[in-house]
């Protein structure tokens, strides 16, 4: 069923067709095929295409001399990710638009956000950091979060933005792995009218890192605890530094963000990006998929510590677009909130997570319609696979039936997508429309051969500029994570199909790890907050289909003999561990796990007994009487 079709004259009017006939094509599938083929043409076209400016050219498009785990992009160039998305747009033009979930609104110019950023740039370079040092982030949806960004591009440090809903430990855990020597935080955080503490919440996460200073910026007020010299308020680090700092000319594959996602073992995983394949890929996306046009404005109702935040403030800015941010809940004071700041402020692209839209649409389509939302052009979402309902609600009552919804599927680990419907082919409901351009994919059965009709495993089988430089300070798990599977091929973990038509769709995760209301959380990450109460001696978790988040956590625990516990007590001490997103639906005491017997837990099988399905092969099970 086609949901979608580009109304008369909307085609000839967009980026990707227009770039698709300066390069001789008149067909979406002949495009996306020569993307594919003739990668490295592609990204040298793309590159000019988007206007990515360089200090010094690049003399290859793509090395992969060190094998395709380790490819290399655009050689010899050097560029900078503040100077293009940046300082080249200094005007007047508003860079951001800001409102607080209190109602207060702020407007950014790109000359102001250029001098708030060359400020705190020479606040930090007079800490005695250096090119390659880490910066992290853990701040509110505030339009400081990008001055940081620009601060840290500007000299080349590496930018660590975490989620500041997150609970202490894992917080924790992502200052000591990236080896922050700075990290950004703000007094309070304000959700549903209450104020919630995060510079103490950061107090708390400290202990066993590099830190050596915060950096406090004052957004709700009041008494905090202040350790001296370590914390320091922005505006006295910032407030009087001269508003000139240069943008350092860096080669293309100089690191500038660590972007943290949990897996299915161990802790959680730091994606490298570069400068180069961050701008290239977030500026293709932007200009071919989202179409950017003078004048619009952007909104993807996220964080600075998803993916999703830099992608839409570095895809906009580069070609000098205004990108609203909202530090809030999209549901309060009412159901109407989200739908009255696009009225508001005029919103043209909203991007939202089908979690966002099924709370929203229990509240009532009503809410949306009663807002003027004619200024929307095109709706986007990711994080999770859509129900059909839903995502029907979306189209309907967001968009009046006009709008097609891109919906994309990429990840942490690509600072991108994999798949993305391009603006002018018609839309099923629920579908990602293919591979993006420049983008490999394919789906693959557990021979490693390519199927269609039926559920396989979504793989790249080409390298592409923002795919990750490895894995932070653990070389060996990245190749075991993405690259062992079938050689030179990168399995992402998702479940994919393509259907008769050739459109494709995502069927969940492929491997162990869980998809809570769009962000990812490995087993293990859980595992070990549970195991870290005095109670538990041992947990296994598993991810249960739920109708708001998608999925839900369900933990099997072995107690300590003679520890008192209670479900709701190890359900408290999780979500104060790793932040309330991950607060645990149900806890279920076992007296043991069931194990292969070189100790592994099988989750595959306590999915199953739990959900009540048929149990797969228990040969590899040692005590298979523990799933009983």
């Amino acid at each position: 069923m086609i949901l979608w079709t580009p109304p008369a004259g909307w085609v000839e009017r967009t980026n990707v067709w227009r770039f698709m006939r300066r390069l001789g094509f008149d067909r979406l599938d002949e495009f996306l095929r020569f993307s594919r083929d003739q990668n490295e043409r592609f990204w040298d076209e793309i590159v000019r295409e988007t206007g990515i400016e360089w200090f010094t050219p690049y003399t290859k498009v793509l090395d992969t001399s060190e094998g395709v785990e380790w490819s290399r992009w655009f050689t010899g160039g050097k560029l900078n990710l503040a100077w293009n998305c940046l300082d080249r747009h200094v005007s007047d033009v508003p860079a951001i638009l800001w409102e607080g979930e209190d109602g207060a609104t702020r407007e950014v110019s790109f000359r102001r956000l250029s001098e708030e950023t060359g400020r705190l740039a020479n606040g930090l370079r007079s800490l005695g950091l250096r090119e390659g040092d880490r910066v992290a982030i853990v701040m509110p949806m505030v339009p400081e979060v990008v001055t940081i960004l620009y601060a840290c591009f500007k000299l080349g440090l590496i930018a660590v933005p975490i989620f500041a809903g997150f609970g202490p430990g894992a917080i924790a855990t992502r200052l000591e792995d990236s080896g922050a020597r700075v990290v950004f935080t703000a007094d309070w955080l304000e959700r549903r009218g209450r104020r919630l503490p995060l510079k103490e919440k950061l107090d708390l996460s400290l202990a066993g890192s590099a830190v050596e200073k915060v950096i406090v910026y004052r957004y709700r007020g009041g008494a905090l605890a202040f350790s001296s010299p370590r914390d320091v308020w922005w505006d006295e680090l910032a407030g009087a530094q001269s508003p000139e700092c240069p943008s350092l000319p860096l080669d293309s594959e100089s690191r500038a963000l660590i972007l943290y996602t949990s897996g299915t073992t161990g802790k959680p995983k730091g994606a490298v990006h570069t400068h180069a394949g961050a701008l290239a890929q977030t500026a293709k996306e932007m200009w071919l998929g989202f179409d950017h046009q003078p004048g619009e404005r952007f909104f993807w109702l996220s964080d600075i510590g998803w993916m999703m935040g830099p992608w839409a403030i570095l895809g906009n800015h580069h070609f000098g677009g205004t990108v609203f941010l909202y530090d809030g809940a999209p549901d309060y004071p009412n159901a109407g909130r989200l739908w009255n700041l696009v009225e508001r402020h005029r919103i043209t692209t909203l991007g939202i997570s089908p979690t966002a839209i099924r709370i929203l649409m229990r509240q009532g389509g009503e809410n949306a319609r009663r807002h003027d939302l004619r200024s929307l052009r095109l709706l986007g979402s990711t994080g999770e696979p859509w129900d059909k309902a839903s995502y029907l609600w979306y189209f309907e009552n967001a968009g009046g039936g006009r709008c097609p919804i891109l919906n994309i599927s990429g990840g942490t680990e690509i600072l991108g997508c994999f798949l993305m419907p391009m603006p002018i082919q018609p839309l099923k409901p629920c579908t990602l429309g293919g591979p993006a351009p420049g983008m490999a994919v394919d789906v693959f059965d557990e021979r490693g051969r390519p199927v269609r009709g039926s559920t396989g495993y979504l793989v790249c089988t080409k390298p592409a500029p923002s795919m990750t430089r490895g894995i932070w300070r653990d070389p060996k798990r990245y190749l075991e994570t993405y690259w062992t599977r079938w050689r030179g091929v990168w399995q992402h973990g998702d479940w994919a199909s393509v259907d008769e038509d050739g459109y494709w769709f995502l069927h969940g995760r492929a491997d162990e790890s869980m998809n809570i209301a769009g962000r990812k959380v490995g087993p293990a990450e859980v595992e070990n907050a549970l195991t870290g109460h005095p109670a538990v001696s041992e947990a296994a978790v598993i991810g249960v289909p739920d109708d708001i988040t998608g999925e839900a956590i369900v933990a099997f625990v072995v107690g300590k003999t003679g520890e008192p516990v209670t479900p709701e007590a190890l359900a408290a001490h999780v979500a104060a561990t790793l932040g309330p997103t991950f607060r645990i639906r149900a806890i279920v005491p076992v007296a043991e796990l069931p194990k292969t017997q070189s100790g592994k837990v099988v989750r595959r099988l306590l999915r199953q007994k739990y959900l009540g399905e048929t149990l797969g092969d228990l040969s590899t099970v040692e005590n298979p009487e523990a799933l009983a």
